[in-house]
């Protein structure tokens, strides 16, 4: 099957990237060497959906070393760099995917993944979960199981599973703790940043930012943008997860009263419809509005294009929005994931954990997918603990840190023998 890239000349480029992530991430380092050895993925097809920069790539590169036979695509059309693209396919590994895809290619690049027949599924979002179980059903007795990224995505298993409509096993990857306590805080809260300020390059201090959502994701965002000297405004619709906030120091308010403070706007939701024009009538002149959830659909983009007089790209990856009151908003990356599709995504560092707990999730698939449920309504699993543990100890390891162990006595005391 032919790869459907953008530009195979830019393989050098994008090889570079993954050679520079390959130097950060001591976790797939590890479990590349492990997996070249020892074949964990032999014979089986592995279909691959998430942003697809060189973070992503080398992860598939370390499941290609383990014997897997990758069909690669991307989860976000604006997070697809090409030059990784490329080089993915130089390397022999099979990808559909280029930037800026318009929905109908981007439909049709999931399609060839899934088309191959995958034993396991690597899915960010849910995309290749809710194409197989809708028009690839002939195809779902050949999957062992899948591993899911986000928040969103196993939102979307979960209802699945509760209908008793999803079909093979899928882990849960984001519930594990080495990457929702440290990708979702400390990934997000840098990656959005970066997206923004290298977008826009203005200042944050002294500016009022307004995080929708105050979940993992939202707290890293949170705490990222008072270290860069911003009043920091909360908004939620989760009573706990607001006082939360205001116990962290941040103000919490409806967004309806946030709208007419806030110069900078970040939503992290994975809900829809959380800034719309209402909101945008009541903004200052010059607000500044972007997303961080998976989904396109938190900054209602399509409902402020109704309300515009004038639009026109205000700077290389920002739409400038000027409404009937005279002022403008601007949209960071057509209200697409800021940090992704203004960014690089995640830091490698980040990513090694994350990555990590795919790989060894997708290895526990295949090796026990005799006894994990295949049941109707008894679907999603969670990441085995031992896998959350191992993965923590390797990265402590590579930092040169030990921690104390219980005595047999110490044992005995907190649980009983």
């Amino acid at each position: 099957m032919a790869s459907e890239i953008r530009n195979q000349d830019l393989w050098q480029d994008g090889r570079l990237k993954i050679d520079w992530v390959r130097h950060h991430m001591p976790l797939l380092n590890g479990l590349e060497e492990e997996f070249r050895q020892t074949l964990p993925f032999k014979g089986k097809k592995v279909a691959l959906s998430v942003h697809l920069e060189a973070k992503t790539a080398y992860l598939c590169e370390v499941l290609a070393a383990g014997g897997a036979e990758m069909y690669v695509t991307g989860s976000n059309p604006l997070s697809t760099q090409d030059d990784v693209a490329a080089a993915l396919v130089h390397a022999g590994l099979n990808v559909f995917a280029w930037y800026d895809a318009t929905p109908e290619e981007y439909e049709a690049h999931i399609r060839r993944v899934l088309e191959v027949g995958p034993h396991i599924i690597i899915d960010d979002g849910g995309d290749l979960v809710n194409l197989m179980h809708t028009e690839y059903t002939d195809l779902i007795p050949n999957v062992i199981g899948g591993c899911e990224e986000t928040t969103t995505g196993i939102l979307r298993l979960v209802q699945l599973n509760k209908a008793k409509s999803l079909k093979f096993p899928m882990m849960l990857v984001n519930n594990a703790d080495c990457k929702h306590l440290f990708d979702n805080r400390y990934g997000t809260g840098q990656s959005v940043w970066d997206g923004i300020n290298r977008t826009t390059n203005l200042i944050v201090a002294g500016k009022n930012v307004v995080v929708a959502g105050y979940g993992w994701c939202g707290k890293g965002v949170a705490m990222r943008a008072k270290g860069l000297g911003a009043e920091v405004i909360v908004t939620e619709v989760d009573p706990i997860k607001a006082m939360e906030a205001v116990m962290d120091g941040f103000k919490v308010m409806k967004m309806e009263q946030a709208a007419k403070v806030g110069d900078i706007f970040v939503t992290v939701t994975g809900c829809d419809a959380v800034i719309v024009k209402e909101h945008f009538m009541n903004m200052k002149d010059g607000a500044i509005c972007c997303n961080a959830g998976h989904f396109d659909c938190e900054v209602d983009v399509a409902g402020l294009r109704e309300i515009a007089v004038e639009i026109k790209p205000a700077r290389k990856n920002i739409i400038g929005y000027r409404l009937e009151n005279g002022k403008r908003i601007y949209v960071i990356a057509e209200g697409r994931l800021v940090n992704l599709a203004a960014g690089d995504g995640h830091p490698a560092e980040i990513m090694d954990m994350s990555f990590a707990i795919q790989a060894l999730s997708a290895k526990y698939l295949v090796e026990n997918h005799e006894k994990v449920s295949r049941e109707p309504g008894q679907m999603v699993n969670d990441v085995p603990l031992e896998i959350d543990r191992e993965v923590a100890r390797r990265k402590l390891a590579y930092w040169g840190c030990e921690i104390d162990t219980l005595t047999p006595e110490q044992h005995r005391y907190l649980f009983g023998e």
